[in-house]
């Protein structure tokens, strides 16, 4: 994999994109963050080395880097997930790539449905911890150049970076939670069955993305912070029908108050 890893690095860089000092995934219907980047680069994803496309309406699948919140950024507006047929190394690969283009800190976004009651449509939840079920990226073989064979995940989403960000969205008067968030397989929503044995079970919101990004970042010691935008709910008696358009309206109504967080996170850096 390193050997890929380096391929595609070396392509970007050649490309102009240097020394980013933070990275950015976008999820389902969050795309128009990027719109906030200055002195832009784009390369859409089919033009880069090994990269996966992504194939799902809402994902662009464009690389973009300049400036955002003071900081040069590098973002991918889109994302590929496993439901898409990719293999762990597929997925993995972008993160990869980006720690060893240097970044410095990754951020995450992703669409997902509330199982927690007090959740409500629109809101935003910063995710304090995870429950994934999907298969773990760093099954197989482990190249020790990249990270260590067994890496700790007792702190996979950065406490300092909660911390500001439940500040920010305090002085902004934004409308926040603190959640576990749990992954599945997709691409078909839950059942009502499934919503009620993951609340049971610990989860304040699913989808089916991020877990893996997160722990391949966390194989390099990359620290992570990532938001989900609650489109649909899972709650009894509040459970409607839910289509991929809608999930990506919803996102889209919340993307001015998700940036505002991002835009002053990162700004920090």
């Amino acid at each position: 994999m390193l050997e890929k890893i380096i391929e595609t690095t070396e392509f970007l860089k050649a490309k102009g994109i240097n020394n980013p000092d933070a990275g950015i995934i976008l999820g389902t219907g969050l795309g128009e963050l990027t719109a906030k980047i200055e002195n832009r680069i784009e390369i859409d994803y089919k033009d880069i080395p090994n990269f996966p496309i992504s194939t799902v309406e809402g994902h662009a699948g464009k690389l973009i880097y300049g400036v955002f919140g003071g900081k040069k950024i590098i973002a991918m507006k889109g994302r590929s997930h496993y439901y898409e047929g990719y293999s762990r190394e597929q997925v993995a690969l972008p993160v990869r790539v980006l720690k060893y283009l240097g970044i410095k800190c990754l951020f995450l976004s992703n669409a997902a449905g509330g199982v927690n009651p007090a959740f409500h449509i629109g809101d935003i939840m910063v995710i304090t911890d995870h429950i994934s079920l999907l298969s773990n990226p760093l099954i197989g073989p482990n190249d020790n150049r990249i990270g260590a064979r067994f890496p700790d995940m007792g702190e996979a989403y950065d406490k300092s970076l909660i911390n500001k960000a439940l500040l920010f969205a305090k002085e902004n008067n934004i409308r926040i939670h603190k959640g576990v968030y749990l992954s599945t397989s997709g691409p078909t929503f839950e059942t009502p069955a499934e919503y009620k044995y993951f609340r049971i079970i610990g989860a304040d919101a699913v989808g089916m993305s991020t877990t893996p990004e997160v722990i391949v970042a966390r194989h390099m010691n990359l620290p992570c912070f990532a938001v989900s935008v609650i489109t649909d709910l899972g709650v009894e008696g509040k459970i409607e029908y839910t289509t991929h358009e809608s999930v990506q309206n919803e996102a889209a109504k919340t993307e001015s108050r998700m940036t505002t967080i991002m835009t002053e996170l990162i700004s920090t850096l």
